[in-house]
């Protein structure tokens, strides 16, 4: 199996999932059930070609597109360098595989920092566990953020229509969420929840993302009212965005550690709403499961 460059899609699986990952930015390109029906984004390039991309190190856009440490400016283009650069093949089995990014000198130029990011990815019975360690091999204390963004087949290949699919939060959510202007958070929305549930509406996103972060909930369920649905858990990531496109075959339900620059923010980037630090030495893990319920 191809992606789209040309380059061969690592595959693993089991008897009731299988899987399809692209060693460019370590992405999960492809998850079909047992009868082979695919439940991830067909990548219509007049919406968005991408599937899953990795985050790293930061989750949405800077301002300015400037990363600021330490007195220093670097460049550095929204969601992060990983998901543009080629990871290793570090392990791989029939049902798991990893991958591995090793800072080099073109990460050094826009991050200047000695990490390791090894993302791995194992099917068990209808569940794809995504299993994520960032280590600092370097001397300096290392901020980041971290993110997935997984885009879901929309509607779901069970027969049931697109307006009919909705996320259910598996606890209260009050908000208010997060809005976004020119792709930096511009203060709060109202929660548009209903209950615990977000009907997917095309009108809900004609300003961008959905973001939670104050989220209680550290998984949603994603269906239609019948048939099977996907749960998406998440237990160590504190935010949440959601995001479609109007009229597009997906919806991107997105665990993050970490967020867009606010509007008007130009401070250090340790000081950063959502960055964590890893320490000389040491590492931070995070996860991420895909359940297939019927």
């Amino acid at each position: 199996m191809l992606s789209a460059s040309g380059a061969p899609l690592i595959a693993i699986g089991g008897e009731r999932l299988t899987a399809a990952i692209n060693p460019l930015g370590a992405e999960l390109t492809s998850l079909k059930d047992a009868d082979g029906r695919e439940l991830m984004t067909d990548a219509d390039p007049a919406f968005w070609t991408g599937h899953a991309p990795i985050l790293f190190p930061i989750v949405g856009r800077l301002n300015g597109d400037v990363l600021r440490l330490d007195g220093r400016e670097y460049a550095m283009k929204q969601h992060g360098f990983a998901r543009r650069q080629m990871f290793e093949v570090v392990a791989q089995d029939a049902a798991s595989a990893t991958f591995r990014l090793i800072a080099n000198d073109e990460t050094r130029a826009s991050y200047p920092f000695d990490f390791v990011l090894d993302i791995g990815f194992a099917i068990t019975g209808a569940t794809l566990e995504i299993a994520v360690t960032i280590a600092n091999r370097g001397v300096a204390p290392m901020p980041a953020s971290f993110g997935f963004h997984p885009a879901f087949a929309c509607p779901l290949p069970y027969g049931e229509p697109r307006a009919d699919h909705r996320i259910a939060f598996a606890d209260d959510e009050p908000g208010p969420i997060k809005r976004l202007a020119d792709g930096l958070i511009a203060g709060d929305r109202p929660s548009p929840l209903d209950g615990r549930t977000l009907h997917l509406t095309d009108a809900l996103f004609s300003d961008d993302a959905l973001i939670w972060d104050s989220l209680r909930s550290r998984s949603v369920s994603y269906s239609a009212p019948s048939g099977p649905s996907l749960r998406i858990a998440f237990p160590d990531t504190p935010y949440l965005g959601v995001w479609t496109k109007p009229g597009a075959r997906f919806v991107c339900i997105e665990p993050w550690h970490g967020h867009a620059d606010p509007v008007g923010f130009t401070g250090d980037f340790r000081d950063k709403p959502g960055i964590f630090t890893v320490a000389p030495g040491s590492q931070r893990q995070c996860a991420m499961a895909i359940t297939l319920q019927r």
